[in-house]
């Protein structure tokens, strides 16, 4: 990939995938649905509640959050009030569950955030938090599905907590075989080039701390 497409700034790698409502990396498409299809036969309907995401987007998911306009919530899932914090603390309690723009993984089409929607079709609107994926939660058996068979078609969580500074999040998988060289080539300057003329809410102090940022939430992964 090239810098405008690891950044989440060029669509050129990305298809359209309309019968599980998200696109991919086109190199993607075929791993993701034969892991499907496994995942039918067991009786999980796997789809992703997020597939590619654009730079443009990240950014506005960035800003709202930044404004308080968007729910940020602490590791226990309590929400925060950040138009209280400075602005150093705002930037690290968004980080905790959100990529700055044109780091997010998302930008990528390599990374998904899986749920099972048979599950969520009894009345459930996917929320995308770890309860929903523990002992008794409407994905806890997509969980269990996943950590046995997702390795197989080259799959792998890379936020399981304790490596990288982002929170542990179940549902996101990351296609390795792609995803790792992408994550290579997307150095601290790549990114600074990125949201340099970007109207990114608390740019002062995400370009002050870029290289420690880009080091302790890009870089840091669960290993595949």
């Amino acid at each position: 990939m090239n810098s405008a497409e690891l950044t989440g700034r060029a669509r050129t790698h990305i298809v359209e995938q309309p019968e599980i409502g998200c696109a991919l990396h086109k190199n993607v498409v075929v791993p993701f649905m034969a892991m499907r299809r496994a995942a039918l036969a067991d009786g999980f309907d796997l789809v992703p509640a997020s597939g590619f995401r654009d730079f443009q987007r990240q950014m506005l998911i960035w800003n709202e959050k930044y404004a308080g306009e968007r729910p940020v919530y602490d590791a226990a899932g309590t929400r925060l009030d950040v138009t209280t914090m400075s602005a150093v603390a705002r930037v690290e309690a968004i980080l905790l569950w959100s990529a700055i723009p044109g780091a997010s993984r998302h930008h990528w089409g390599t990374d998904l955030d899986l749920f099972d929607r048979g599950a969520a079709a009894a009345g459930h609107t996917p929320r995308l938090t770890p309860d929903e994926y523990a002992d008794g939660g409407p994905f806890a058996g997509l969980d269990v599905w996943l950590e046995r068979h997702a390795a197989r078609y080259g799959f792998f969580r890379p936020y399981r907590g304790g490596v990288s500074a982002v929170h542990s999040e179940p549902w996101h998988y990351s296609f390795a075989p792609l995803a790792d060289g992408a994550l290579r080539d997307l150095s601290a300057d790549v990114l600074r080039e990125a949201i340099s003329l970007a109207p990114l809410a608390g740019k002062p102090q995400v370009l002050a701390r870029l290289d420690d940022l880009h080091a302790r939430y890009v870089a840091r992964i669960d290993p595949f």
